[in-house]
């Protein structure tokens, strides 16, 4: 669904992607971990086509977002570390909004609330404005936008970067439920736990790099923080 292909990106003289290789299938969680700088921003704007590579190819389900970029958005769902909504519309308001935005099929009072739900979103939420959410809840709606778009990949951007530990959670079983309903997802993070506990495929990213690719299944939290420092310190 998700296919990076020998993706490179420079700035200049500076290397900020070097020669990335990797695939996300459907029902699948590919977590990008790193340091600030590692090169995860970059690969997610490269499958969103908000630059351009400068050699390699991003696909989403074939299609290249330089040359048909239509096609890519209507596919998938970008989730930032901060989602932005419109602080003086409701929480279905907003999701009203955008769902007419991306020409979903059903974009029905009954399907919207549906889908508000689904994502968690506790009911007596759903006609306060946003203003008033926590940062938790405004990601909901962010979830409730890939439900009722029914997205074929998400992509996300430290998502749980300062939610408090309740709400972490809630935020990654979520993900779960995603990852059943056979979505795509590719979550950059530096949350090796949390990476670990929802994962199925986890790249450790240095400077641009992909210097390790590693099934979630088959290695510990402790194995994996150990592979993780003696990535970011090979290059020291």
């Amino acid at each position: 669904m998700l296919s990076a292909k020998a993706l490179s990106k420079n700035h200049g003289t500076h290397c900020a992607l070097n020669n990335v290789t990797f695939t996300v299938g459907q029902g699948e969680i590919y977590c990008l971990l790193g340091a600030n700088g590692a090169g995860k921003s970059t690969t997610i704007k490269l499958f969103l086509g908000f630059m351009k590579p400068t050699s390699g190819i991003a696909e989403v389900d074939g299609f290249n977002p330089e040359v048909d970029p239509q096609a890519v958005r209507s596919r998938l769902l970008y989730i930032p570390e901060t989602i932005a909504l419109y602080d003086e519309l409701t929480g279905y308001e907003n999701l009203d909004y955008f769902a007419r935005l991306a020409n979903v099929e059903d974009p029905s009072r009954a399907r919207l609330r549906e889908s508000l739900s689904a994502a968690g979103l506790p009911a007596d939420s759903f006609d306060r404005r946003v203003g008033h959410y926590s940062k938790g809840m405004r990601q909901k709606v962010g979830i409730a936008l890939a439900i009722t778009k029914n997205a074929r990949a998400l992509l996300l951007d430290e998502p749980t970067s300062g939610l408090d530990p309740k709400a972490s959670t809630e935020f990654h079983e979520l993900l779960l439920r995603q990852r059943d309903r056979g979505t795509a997802i590719l979550m950059a993070t530096h949350d090796l736990f949390r990476a670990r506990q929802v994962a199925t495929t986890i790249g450790l990213m240095r400077t641009g790099e992909l210097r390790h690719s590693v099934d979630a299944s088959k290695i510990t939290t402790s194995d994996l923080q150990d592979l993780y420092l003696e990535a970011m310190a090979d290059a020291v």
